[in-house]
């Protein structure tokens, strides 16, 4: 079969950068950051983060190929933020969104076995 190793998909290789920055210089404010071994999840979830931020005029993002496991976002903001400011930012927002997600489960998750011990 041709298709690659399924490591691939998520193993970045020696040398590569998990994320690559590119300024636009036909769009003010503009960039492109090329994210390595992320797909639809992650591209989806950080375009919807980006478009809550009132300092982004547009984020986007696309796979330019089905076996090439990288995404490309596209940023761009006005002129009182930058794209590496907005990136970094929803990357922020997330981080705690999930660790807030995380802590609601694992708080239930002890509620619950706190129930079985006692007999419940």
């Amino acid at each position: 079969m041709n298709a690659p190793d399924r490591y691939e998909r998520f193993v970045v290789p020696e040398g590569t950068k998990k994320v690559s920055y590119e300024r636009d210089t036909k769009i003010v404010n503009a960039a492109s950051f090329t994210v390595e071994r992320e797909d639809h999840t992650i591209g989806n979830i950080l375009r919807m983060q980006l478009h809550r931020d009132p300092s982004v005029l547009f984020a986007g993002y696309k796979l330019p190929h089905p076996l090439q496991y990288k995404i490309i976002v596209r940023i761009q903001t006005t002129s009182q933020s930058s794209p590496t400011q907005a990136y970094n930012q929803a990357i922020d927002d997330l981080d705690k969104e999930l660790d807030y997600l995380k802590k609601g489960f694992e708080d239930e998750k002890n509620r619950y076995d706190e129930k079985l011990r006692q007999g419940y």
